[in-house]
């Protein structure tokens, strides 16, 4: 897919491949993905699953995108915290603790792309993109295990924080999903208190990621400004449009979307 060689990781992972998107075209499609992508994720928790095919589909390689798109999703997690303020109240010590963790996480998903070949992500992705849409589909189903006990919560709920964690830094799509569900099993609290938890602490796992991408993966700059800038409007505005709008319509949208993406890259990959 034209990952190259590359220098520093040994992997190939710094040559971005791929054309310059510096016209206005690509640029205000860029920040219009993002837009999207944002209201998505803080709606449904499935950001990637619109951003990334994007991005492959704008002629970036598989890594490239995927580290892009994670460097410009932290401004999701800036606007999202910023539209949950309200939801947040009296979680400060929930998100520094449960942060820690995700930042672990998302330091070692991060570092677990940057030292395989890549190759290898190359040929997980349509089976990524199509486990996350069947996760998008069970959603529902994972939020009714909702605690409903005040008991210490297991501590396998604190290994399935870390587990979505490590995925996100990875990958991403349906991150958020496994996060909330892991989350809905360690806290009794209601689902849009939740929601605004995990918007924040995935942030952490994002954060981490992305300043490991920086540093030693191919970011291109061209995709992850704009799509960043558009993740930070729809990332603040999507806790609004949650507030209003239920995820029932969007779901099987998306899920069908993702379906047809995994097919499409399956095809392109396998074959």
């Amino acid at each position: 897919m034209g990952t190259g060689t590359g220098t520093g990781t040994g992997t190939g992972v710094r040559q971005s491949g791929a054309v310059p998107l510096t016209d206005p075209l690509h640029v205000a499609l860029l920040v219009l993905t993002g837009v999207a992508a944002g209201l998505v994720s803080t709606i449904v928790s499935l950001a990637s699953l619109v951003s990334y095919p994007a991005l492959l589909a704008m002629g970036l390689p598989p890594v490239a995108a995927n580290v892009s798109n994670t460097v410009a999703l932290v401004l999701t997690g800036v606007g999202s915290v910023a539209g949950s303020r309200q939801e947040l109240v009296g979680q400060g010590r929930r998100v520094l603790a449960v942060g820690s963790v995700a930042a672990v996480g998302g330091a070692v998903g991060a570092l677990v792309l940057l030292r395989t070949p890549p190759g290898a992500f190359t040929a997980a992705v349509p089976l990524l993109v199509a486990a996350a849409s069947v996760t998008i589909l069970v959603q529902p189903r994972l939020m009714l295990r909702l605690r409903t006990s005040d008991a210490p919560p297991s501590r396998w709920w604190s290994a399935g924080i870390l587990a979505a964690a490590v995925y996100v830094g990875y990958f991403g799509a349906a991150g958020g999903v496994l996060m909330l569900a892991a989350l809905g099993g360690a806290f009794r609290d209601t689902l849009i208190r939740l929601n605004a938890l995990k918007n924040a602490v995935s942030g952490f796992a994002n954060g981490v990621a992305a300043a490991g991408f920086i540093a030693f993966g191919p970011v291109r700059w061209d995709a992850a400004v704009p799509l960043g800038v558009g993740f930070l409007v729809g990332g603040r505005v999507g806790p609004i449009v949650a507030r209003r709008l239920g995820a029932a319509r969007l779901r099987p949208l998306i899920a069908v979307s993702g379906f047809a993406v995994a097919a499409l890259l399956a095809v392109r990959t396998y074959l």
